[in-house]
C-alpha cells in the first residue's frame, strides 16, 4: 500500500461512500485521509463511520486518517411567505429580528449580535454570494440595505459579512458536542470552521489538549488578514476555497492559495488544498481539462493534501474521482519540471537543532544518493520538519505511537509505519534498516540517512544523524 505520490488526499464520505466496501475501494484506490463532516453527520452515523474505517484499516494493515469537520457558525435568513421572494437591484429591504415570515421589503435575520456588528457600507453576501446588499442604515435592531445585485431570495439561504469582524467564537454548542464525539471516537484531525482570530484556536487547543491535531480553515477574509498567528497555533491549516470565493474577490483566491502554501511550508505546518477541485466528477466519469489543471497546479506548488469534497461524498463516480487524483498527481510529480519548482519554493530552516538536523538530512541524502530517510517520531513533529525540506528520497517514519502514525497521514511525503520505540544505538539502526527493506525503499548495499533525538524517545527533540549501510540480512551497519 505505498504511495507512489507525495502529496496526500482527503476524501470526504457521505451517502455515496461511507459503507465498508466502497471505503475499501477508496483507500485501494489512493485516499489516505477520510473526512467526515458534522454539517451533514450524526454522532450516531459518526461513530458507525470511524468504526467501518478502522475495520478497513485493520484489514489493509495500512494506517488511515480521519478528519471531522465541524460545521462552525451557519448564519442563514428567516423564512418568507411564498417560500421566496424576488429582489431588484436598487431596491431597498431590511433585515431585523421580528420573526414573521418576510416579504419582499424584509426578512427576519435570526442572530441579533450580527444586526449590532454590522456597519453602514459593510456588504452582506446571500445563498454564496449570488445576492449581495449594502448596509445604508443600522440601528434600532435592523439593518437597511440597498440591493446590489438582486435575484431569487428562497427560505434559510445563508448569510455572509466579509467586511464585519463578528463578535462570536468559531464554536458553537453543537461544535462543542461535535468535537467532544469526534475525541471520543479517536479522530486524528479536527477541522475548525469560521476561524477568525487567533483565540478561535486557542479555544479548541484547550478541550483537545493533544488528543487530535487542530486543522485551521482559512475561509474569511478576518482569517486572512491574520494568518501567520493563526497558522502558528494551529497543527495545520485548509484552504477552503470555496467560502474565501465567495467572501473575497474571487480573482485574489488563487494567490492567496500560492501564498499560503508557501507559509505553510516556511511555518512547517500541513496545508491541504479544498473545494471543487474535480467537481464535474460529481455527475460526470471524467473531469474537465480546467478542473486536472488545478489539481496539478495545488501539486505543483507543494501543498500536502488536496481534497475531494461532493465528489467522494455524494457523487456518482466516488472511487474514479479518488483514482484520477491520485493519476494527476503521481503524473505531475514525475514532471521534469517539479523538482526544480519545488526546489525553488525553500525556505531557510529556523535556527534551532531539529531544523538544521533535518536541513543537513535532505542534502546529505541527496548529495549521496541515499535509498532514503527515515525518522524516529513519536509527536510527529520530526518527520513533519523533514517534509518541510521536500526531499527527492522517501521520507519513512517509525513511531510507537499509533495516533501519531495517523495523523502523519496527511503530511506530504511521510510513509509511517508503527513500531516499538529503539531501546539503543545499534537497536534504532537496525530497526531503521529491516523497516526500510521490508517497506520496500531499500534494498540490501543501500544506504539510509536515520535522524532521531537522543535521548530515545524524548518528544521534539531531534539532534542526530546517522548513515547506515543495508546489509544483505536487511539489518543495518553504521
Amino acid at each position: 500500500m505505498r504511495r507512489l505520490r507525495r502529496v496526500k488526499i482527503v476524501a470526504t464520505l457521505g451517502p455515496a461512500s461511507n459503507d465498508e466496501k466502497t471505503i475499501e475501494e477508496l483507500t485501494r484506490a489512493g485516499a489516505d485521509v477520510f473526512r467526515i463532516n458534522m454539517s451533514h453527520a450524526s454522532h450516531d452515523l459518526l461513530k458507525q463511520t470511524v468504526t467501518r474505517i478502522r475495520s478497513v484499516e485493520k484489514r489493509l494493515s495500512h494506517p488511515i486518517g480521519i478528519l471531522v469537520d465541524l460545521q462552525g457558525p451557519k448564519l442563514r435568513v428567516g423564512t418568507f411567505e411564498g417560500g421566496a421572494i424576488q429582489l431588484k437591484q436598487g431596491a431597498t429591504f431590511i433585515l431585523d429580528g421580528n420573526s414573521a415570515p418576510g416579504t419582499v421589503d424584509r426578512v427576519c435575520m435570526p442572530h441579533p449580535e450580527i444586526i449590532e456588528s454590522v456597519s453602514v457600507g459593510d456588504r452582506l453576501l446571500l445563498d454564496d454570494g449570488k445576492l449581495q446588499l449594502k448596509a445604508t442604515k443600522v440601528g434600532g435592531g435592523s439593518i437597511e440595505t440597498v440591493v446590489i445585485y438582486g435575484g431569487k431570495l428562497s427560505d434559510k439561504k445563508g448569510v455572509s459579512l466579509p467586511d464585519t469582524l463578528l463578535p462570536m467564537g468559531a464554536l458553537t454548542e453543537k461544535d462543542h458536542a461535535d468535537l467532544l464525539a469526534a475525541l471520543e471516537n479517536d479522530a486524528d484531525w479536527i477541522a475548525l470552521s469560521f476561524v477568525q482570530r487567533p483565540e478561535d484556536i486557542i479555544d479548541v487547543r484547550k478541550i483537545v489538549q493533544g488528543r487530535a491535531g487542530v486543522m485551521a480553515k482559512i475561509e474569511k477574509p478576518q482569517a486572512v488578514e491574520r494568518l501567520e498567528e493563526i497558522i502558528k497555533l494551529c497543527d495545520a491549516f485548509m484552504i477552503a476555497r470555496g467560502d474565501l470565493g465567495v467572501e473575497m474577490p474571487l480573482e485574489q483566491v488563487p494567490g492567496l492559495q500560492k501564498r499560503m502554501i508557501r507559509i505553510a511550508r516556511r511555518f512547517g505546518k500541513p496545508v491541504v488544498v479544498a473545494t471543487q477541485m474535480l467537481e464535474s466528477m460529481i455527475t460526470s466519469p471524467v473531469p474537465t481539462r480546467a478542473e486536472v489543471s488545478d489539481v496539478s497546479i495545488a501539486v505543483f506548488e507543494g501543498a500536502d493534501a488536496i481534497m475531494l469534497s461532493a465528489e467522494s461524498a455524494s457523487g456518482q463516480y466516488p472511487i474514479e474521482a479518488v483514482s484520477m487524483m491520485n493519476k494527476v498527481a503521481v503524473s505531475v510529480e514525475n514532471d521534469v519540471n517539479y523538482r526544480g519548482i519545488i526546489r525553488a519554493q525553500a525556505t531557510e530552516p529556523e535556527a534551532t537543532a531539529a531544523d538544521a538536523i533535518s536541513a543537513a538530512t535532505r542534502q546529505v541524502a541527496e548529495t549521496l544518493d541515499l535509498a532514503a530517510i527515515v525518522t524516529y517520531t513519536s509527536s510527529g513533529s520530526t518527520a513533519v520538519r523533514a517534509a518541510r525540506e521536500r526531499p527527492n528520497k522517501p521520507i519513512l517514519a517509525l513511531s510507537p505511537n499509533l495516533r501519531t502514525v495517523r495523523r502523519l497521514c496527511v503530511v506530504w511525503g511521510v510513509h509511517t509505519v508503527e513500531t516499538e520505540d529503539a531501546v539503543n544505538l545499534e537497536d534504532m539502526v537496525d530497526r531503521a534498516c529491516v523497516i526500510a527493506y521490508q517497506e520496500g525503499l531499500a534494498r540490501p548495499g543501500d544506504r539510509i540517512a536515520i535522524t532521531a533525538g537522543i535521548p530515545l524517545g524524548t518528544p521534539g527533540a531531534t539532534n542526530m544523524l546517522r548513515i547506515a549501510f543495508v546489509r544483505q540480512d536487511g539489518a543495518g551497519s553504521s
